[in-house]
């Protein structure tokens, strides 16, 4: 079949709206009808070269719709099923997956290649074959996918904001919430108010910690940040620290969340300086992947008994917590719909990048099929 998508053709380029040809699921694949995808900043890294992967390459990982079509093989899904796609695979195997790690799946490690599990595409434009952003390819308004990808969801959800819960929402809520294992009472940071970062300051709210301190360049992200659960806001984390030392009687902050668009390892020991003993700094950003060094003082880290965690997709299982955080949204206990700032249509989706590195946004969202998305 032939629709179309938002293609990243090289390093520094805008991303070319192209008619593609799509051919039908194969094994354990299927087809689906994109409702909405979120603009996520990894996609973006794609353009600026930071997340170096093959090129061309069919952008978007935050993705919702509907099943048009099963190939042979698959068994938890058929057409007319709603699902959101999870950005890492869970095919519930492997050893990650099986030990209620399904972030780290060992069908994730595919993402860097952008292929189908049997190495081919089912995508094609101007005679090529094109890979996929992080097996999905959500900015289009068709695409095949694995069904280790796909979350069946309940089809009374609004699959305009189902979409974050695939990257976005979910990797912050579980940043604070796993991977900071916030706990009442605690003094937490957030670094970067964008999706990731709001979903973070939201999580910490419902983790029940007692100061939450948001930090970001943006004025509008900064009045935004108290929307989802922010007490104080700053401009910089240098600006932060005196303030959270004495909001803290010196203790400073428990969790760290980095959740910057990109990673900077010349200011990591900023975030260190915001962090109690025995505190924990989570690392959910992005960082260049050529950048090789973080300074930070080694002594504090073994004298003070601070902890550097990484965390992938929140360090959450999608299979059970896409489906939690859309509850959570049902409930009035997370607010999906405040991450939206605006909506574009496929074609718009440079402007969509434009305005969220201008920081106009804290989520854009491309609606792919108006009928889809309003449910």
């Amino acid at each position: 079949m032939k629709t179309s998508a938002a293609i990243c053709r090289g390093i520094g380029q805008e991303w070319s709206v192209e008619e593609i040809v799509l051919d039908p699921p194969k094994t354990g694949e299927v087809l689906l009808r994109l409702a909405a995808s979120g603009l996520c900043h990894s996609d973006d890294h794609l353009v600026t070269g930071d997340a170096p992967m093959p090129l061309p390459m069919i952008g978007g990982h935050e993705g919702a719709g509907v099943v048009e079509e099963v190939g042979p093989g698959v068994t938890g899904l058929e057409p007319g099923d709603h699902v959101v796609c999870a950005f890492v695979p869970a095919c519930g195997r492997c050893g990650p997956c099986s030990t209620g790690h399904q972030n780290l799946c060992d069908m994730g490690a595919g993402i860097a290649f952008g292929r189908q599990v049997d190495g081919t595409s089912r995508h094609h434009a101007q005679g090529e074959d094109l890979n996929l952003m992080c097996l999905l390819g959500t900015f289009a308004h068709h695409t095949v996918v694995n069904e280790a990808s796909c979350v069946k969801v309940d089809p009374s959800y609004s699959l305009r904001t189902a979409c974050l819960v695939g990257c976005g929402a979910v990797t912050g809520w579980g940043s604070a919430v796993y991977a900071a294992k916030v706990a009442p009472g605690d003094t937490v940071v957030v670094v970067g108010i964008g999706g990731i970062g709001s979903s973070a300051l939201q999580g910490a709210r419902l983790a029940g910690a007692e100061l939450i301190v948001a930090i970001d360049p943006v004025e509008f992200k900064r009045q935004k940040a108290k929307e989802f659960g922010a007490h104080a806001t700053f401009a910089s984390m240098a600006e932060a620290l005196e303030p959270v030392r004495d909001l803290t009687r010196g203790l400073m902050a428990n969790k760290v969340i980095m959740a910057m668009g990109v990673g900077r390892g010349d200011v990591f020991s900023q975030a260190m300086d915001l962090t109690a003993k025995l505190g924990r700094v989570v690392v959910t950003n992005i960082h260049p992947y050529a950048e090789s060094q973080i300074t930070i003082s080694m002594s504090m880290l073994t004298g003070w008994e601070k902890q550097i965690v990484g965390s992938l997709f929140g360090s959450a299982n999608p299979r059970v917590d896409i489906p939690r955080l859309l509850d959570l949204d049902r409930r009035g206990q997370f607010d999906l719909d405040a991450l939206v700032t605006r909506t574009y249509p496929l074609e718009g989706v440079n402007e969509g990048y434009r305005d969220m590195r201008e920081g106009h946004n804290i989520r854009g969202i491309l609606v792919l099929n108006e009928a889809l998305a309003a449910g």
